[in-house]
This record gives structure tokens, sequence and C-alpha cells, in this order.
């Protein structure tokens, strides 16, 4: 069982950037595939980043990808969202969540046993 705690939002203005955290508590969090997801007011949540335990394969939605970058620090338990060039469409709560059965779909977010309480990031026009 591991417990999730996100930190890292907050209020940016368009074009800033902003890394969040994603800090393991409980047993073998590096054991654990890890995804970003986010949910803004009146819409489901959706899939941002993954990364695999290993850290070797890291995956982005087309949204995420070429501003976003999902990293890992294996002795600090945390895994990391660097969001550069945000946009207003960015904003929304952002959750991370892991799963520790390796390889299945990262995009779902019924694959992902554990979540923590989200971190808000909203970025102004």
């Amino acid at each position: 069982q591991v417990r999730l705690e996100e930190s890292g939002g907050g209020s940016v203005p368009a074009g800033a950037s902003l890394r969040l955290s994603c800090q393991g508590f409980g047993h073998r969090f590096s054991n654990y595939e890890v995804g970003w997801f986010r949910q803004s007011s009146g819409k489901e949540r959706e899939f941002v980043a993954a990364i695999s335990w290993s850290g070797d394969e890291t995956h982005y939605s087309d949204s995420a990808k070429g501003r976003f970058t999902i990293s890992r620090d294996v002795a600090r338990d945390t895994v990391y969202l660097q969001m550069t060039s945000l946009k207003p469409a960015d904003t929304a709560l952002y959750y991370c969540a892991a799963d520790p059965i390796h390889g299945r779909d990262y995009v779902r977010v019924a694959q992902y046993e554990y979540w923590g309480q989200g971190t808000q990031v909203t970025v102004s026009s």
C-alpha cells in the first residue's frame, strides 16, 4: 500500500513554468508505475503523463508532449512533472496516481490503485 502527496501547484501567468511533485509513502514506491492526471471544472479526469517503475518509459498526452516532462527520483520516492509554456487550458486540479502492476494501459484512470488529493494549477491569460 502507498500514500501519495502532490505539491508544487500554484497560480501563474501564461507562458510560465511549474514543477509538480508526487511523493510516495509506503512500501516500495519505486516499484510502482506512476501517472499524472488532471481534472478541470465540469470535465472528466484526463491523462497527462506516465512513467514506468524503472523510469525507462515515459508517455504523454498530445497536449503535454513537448511542454511537460515526467521523471522520477528513486532515492526521494518522488515523481516530478515539469511543466513549461503553460496555457490557460492547463488550468486544472492535478493528481498523481500509482499502479503496482507493470505494463498496463497507462492512460486509463481505472488502472491506478492509489491516488493523491491533488494540487491546483491555475494559469491566467
